[in-house]
């Protein structure tokens, strides 16, 4: 009798919790060894739907465990399923499969896609091929497909059960699919006129999605619960550091504790989970991961540095099992052995350690080297025209480094087809050139370096989709997503300087030096340093300069100052070098020895080539302690200098250090796999002595490099800044 009104009192407690029932009669029952949902909804005159629909934390093909309690609607209720997303789901449930045909798996195919092409659940598919629950799908997969028994009027899915879904401000791709519950591959189903080759979403863009299941209100209140069994040697404790819940409540929700005089071994008990508002989840407050195959819980937690617990409430479905394909979110903040690119955490991926034999990758070097023009019987002539011939300067930098990449690679194992050419800078030679290649067999193309020759050979290879490589700096009105810019862009550099000193700003006193022709870059430093002080810049026909009183007045001896310089105008980077150089370490007023001497630091967000200019003092840049963003950085290591000169007899300058660092960068990744646009979904930021590549995705115009460094000259020195 007391175990009676016990079961009594938790079904009082549910039939208050379900409020999304609340019109209904319940009972519970205790799963016994043996039994199904089929043969319990049998027992109870009740469908497996209805069900389900109180028990949440099962699924309708997972095996039931004794001693889970279920809550059962009394009365025989009959409430039908809804048709899924997924094929017939009420039907699947009901019904065992009258006969099996066999599927080879085509490319680019989907478990969502083939479970719609025979009618039935992705489920369905995953209880007769268990290998696809610890496994992605593969083409070189045959599967099992169970056929049912058909009966008159059955259609599969109708439009009431999607729902058109508005792509909001900073939502990305996972963070909708999260939202839904399904995965990458079941929403590009869904969506066909989503790009396979980027990950690209555009505010207010429109998605065909399914419903989510309890979307009602009544639903979305009704409690969530966990069937947990109980391991060896837990105690209450432990659960409450798990899952956050307090002992009575676990007691009170799971009466067979008393009665079975505390938690035991291999008992099946009901763990209460929070609802969370699916509202809730964007991009200012989440990262989100898909899961891996082979994946486990304690990987997974070992690898964010987030307990389980947290892990669980962030991610409710958890407590179904863990599947490969799922989308998990993850607090914004969380740091650990990953990168994030657009909200989406990406694993870190050795190279190194990564590389596939068996890919060859094939490259095709374009680039000017013009030796049309060249005498090369007369050296003294060659090596006066290499130095006034920034083209062929660039040139043979870049493809003498790329020689000793391939060479390196060589030595990795990694076989490379290499073809060069010298389009001589001329447009019609590059047609000519691209005309008799077969391009669409290439693995990458690396140049050339004119912009109508780089539009050329990006537009005929773009059919292909094969990679063009720009090595130097490029600007393109190019609509194209093959294209690869590897020099890091003045507005990506300028926003990283930016960023870097709004990270360091400690009330420092800031002043903006800039000529009329950088207005609107004065105006985002303004943005950003909204009490930062001006100095008028005297601009005349052959003159340009500042008044120094002026300056000295802006200046202050109780805080650092921060000086930006921006201008494209070297004599102006001269005088004001100069005049700085005066202010540093002196005292505003020399009668006042009392007061501090001035300390002063000259940044700029665009270190252009006044900046380079014989006329500016590398000693004034060292003094004030100049500091810029720059896409190359001084070799930390001597290793590639030396094997170049070992080849060349000659040491490397930055234009071969950065054809090595760019050459070994793209082969490393062709031999990862042999596909750069593929490579670059999985593979992060990529460091080498010199240089760092970054490469992300812009829908309308190609992959830009987001990598750069922070500089700084000081003791006479380049080095990067703390």
């Amino acid at each position: 009798m007391n175990r009676f009104l016990k079961k009594l009192a938790l079904l009082l407690f549910f039939s208050v919790s379900l409020t999304g029932c609340k019109a209904q009669k319940f009972t519970t029952h205790s799963v016994q060894k043996g039994e199904t949902l089929e043969s319990v909804a049998k027992k109870y005159n009740v469908t497996q739907y209805s069900i389900l629909q109180l028990n949440k934390e099962i699924k309708q093909n997972d095996a039931l465990r004794p001693n889970t309690i279920l809550v059962i609607p009394k009365g025989g209720a009959t409430t039908s399923a809804p048709t899924t997303t997924e094929g017939n789901a009420s039907r699947a449930t009901q019904e065992e499969p009258i006969s099996f045909t066999s599927h080879k798996v085509r490319k680019r195919e989907t478990l969502y896609g083939i479970a719609r092409r025979f009618n039935i659940t992705e489920d369905d598919i995953k209880k007769y091929n268990p290998e696809l629950y610890s496994s992605q799908l593969d083409k070189r997969m045959t599967l099992k497909i169970p056929q049912y028994r058909r009966t008159g009027g059955q259609e599969g899915m109708s439009e009431d059960d999607f729902e058109t879904y508005t792509v909001a401000p900073k939502e990305t791709r996972w963070s909708i699919a999260h939202k839904y519950g399904i995965t990458i591959d079941s929403m590009l189903a869904l969506n066909p006129d989503l790009s396979k080759a980027n990950n690209y979403l555009a505010t207010g863009q429109e998605l065909k999605m399914p419903k989510l299941p309890g979307s009602t209100v009544e639903n979305q209140e009704t409690q969530l619960y966990l069937s947990y069994t109980v391991p060896p040697k837990m105690n209450f404790f432990q659960l409450k550091q798990r899952f956050g819940v307090e002992p009575d409540e676990i007691v009170r929700l799971n009466p067979e504790i008393t009665e079975r005089g505390g938690l035991k071994e291999g008992m099946v008990i009901r763990i209460p989970q929070k609802n969370l508002d699916p509202g809730e989840v964007n991009t200012e407050n989440y990262n989100f991961y898909e899961v891996k195959p082979k994946q486990t819980e304690f990987s997974l937690t070992r690898k964010f540095g987030i307990s389980y617990k947290d892990l669980l409430e962030l991610n409710p479905d958890l407590q179904n099992g863990l599947k490969a394909g799922m989308v998990l979110k993850i607090p914004k903040e969380q740091k650990g052995d990953f990168e994030v690119r657009n909200s989406l955490v990406l694993d870190k991926i050795n190279l190194l350690d990564s590389i596939d034999t068996a890919n060859r990758p094939k490259l095709l070097f374009l680039l000017p080297f013009r030796l049309d023009r060249l005498d090369l019987s007369d050296r003294a002539e060659v090596a006066n025209t290499i130095d006034k011939r920034n083209s062929l300067k660039y040139s043979l930098g870049l493809y003498s480094g790329a020689l000793v990449a391939l060479d390196s690679i060589a030595e990795l194992g990694v076989s490379v087809d290499v073809k060069t050419f010298d389009n001589q800078l001329k447009l019609a030679r590059t047609k000519e050139i691209l005309q008799r290649e077969n391009i669409g067999s290439l693995s990458a193309i690396i140049g050339p370096l004119d912009l109508a020759s780089l539009k050329e050979t990006a537009v005929r290879a773009s059919s292909n989709q094969v990679p063009v490589v720009a090595p130097i700096p490029a600007e393109s009105d190019l609509s194209l997503s093959n294209v690869f810019y590897s020099y890091t862009s003045p507005e990506v550099l300028r926003g990283r300087m930016l960023d870097y000193m709004t990270e360091k700003y400690e009330n420092q006193n800031i002043i903006i030096i800039a000529d009329s022709a950088s207005a609107k870059v004065k105006d985002q430093i303004l943005t950003k340093f909204p009490s930062a002080k001006i100095t008028k810049v005297l601009e005349e026909e052959k003159n340009i300069g500042i008044n120094i009183e002026s300056l000295r007045q802006l200046l202050s001896d109780e805080t650092d100052n921060w000086v930006f310089l921006e201008t494209e105008n070297f004599k102006l980077v001269s005088s004001v070098t100069s005049i700085l150089n005066s202010f540093q370490n002196s005292l505003l007023d020399p009668k006042d020895t009392k007061r501090d001497r001035v300390n002063l630091t000259m940044f700029t967000t665009n270190k252009n080539s006044a900046f380079e200019n014989d006329v500016i003092s590398n000693t004034h840049l060292s003094n004030i302690k100049f500091t810029y963003p720059s896409v190359y950085k001084s070799p930390d290591n001597n290793s590639f200098s030396k094997r170049y000169e070992k080849k060349f007899g000659s040491l490397p300058d930055r234009y071969a250090q950065r054809g090595f660092d760019l050459t070994f960068d793209l082969l490393l990744k062709l031999a990862f796999k042999n596909n750069l646009m593929e490579a670059s979904k999985f593979v992060g930021e990529t460091s080498y002595s010199g240089n760092k590549f970054n490469y992300e995705r812009d829908a309308a115009s190609g992959y830009y490099n987001q990598s750069s460094y922070i500089m700084t000259i000081e003791d006479l020195s380049i080095k990067e800044a703390e």
